[in-house]
């Protein structure tokens, strides 16, 4: 197995989940990333490879929890626990509250609650055996005020129950030497800005490199 210490990251794609991929690469993890389409990224992450980083993309659909998880004891068995995990997958569908389709509703929990907590299942035990790991979900400021943008309702509903869920796993986790928690991004993210994924990920390594942290780390840029 690899003595490089293994992060995981779900949810690969351009903006925040690239510079997390990058800072925690550059910190000298072995980044390990999943995405339903990863071969969207294979130019990225040659790039970071070229550079020296320790990367790969991987295949794997957050709503499917059974394929989730295989995914990640799979690179578990290569490389060896993960001592991080960053969540960074979202599903949104834009809709009024009042008229917001059920059925849709339901799947925009499955990938922005349920999978959370799927994908922290995988990592979770071999972190309680080893007494130490973090486990990160991106929040937003829609869990603290979901009426801010009634169109993104679903979402709003979602980061509110990632939030709830960080913080009742930090609560049962914290004795164990397991650190979980959120990063709240209380802003739109966009470069150049105080909101920038480049320093919005400083935010995350911090808070995984400090178990003293409360269970959520609100991002106000």
């Amino acid at each position: 197995m690899s003595k490089i210490p293994l992060a995981v990251v779900v949810g690969l794609g351009p903006g925040l989940s690239s510079a997390l991929v990058q800072r925690f690469a550059a910190g000298g993890y072995r980044v390990v990333a999943f995405a339903r389409n990863p071969e969207k990224s294979e130019a990225t992450v040659a790039g970071w490879r070229s550079q020296g980083l320790t990367v790969e993309a991987r295949a794997a659909d957050a709503a499917d929890f059974v394929g989730l998880a295989r995914a990640m004891s799979q690179a578990a068995s290569e490389y060896g626990p993960a001592e991080i995990l960053l969540y960074n997958a979202y599903r949104a569908t834009m809709s009024l509250p009042a008229v917001l389709d059920p059925a849709e509703a339901v799947e925009d929990f499955k990938v922005n609650v349920a999978a959370p907590l799927a994908a922290a299942r995988a990592v979770i035990p071999s972190m309680i055996e080893r007494r130490t790991g973090s486990v990160v979900f991106t929040g937003g400021g829609l869990a603290l005020e979901p009426t801010g943008w009634l169109e993104a309702a679903s979402l709003a509903i979602g980061k509110s129950g990632v939030r709830s869920l960080a913080q009742t796993l930090n609560k049962q986790l914290a004795p164990s030497g397991v650190h979980a928690g959120t990063v709240t991004i209380a802003g739109a993210i966009a470069d150049g800005t105080a909101f920038s994924p480049t320093r919005i990920a400083e935010a995350y390594w911090a808070f995984t490199h400090d178990a003293s942290m409360p269970a959520e780390l609100v991002y106000r840029g």
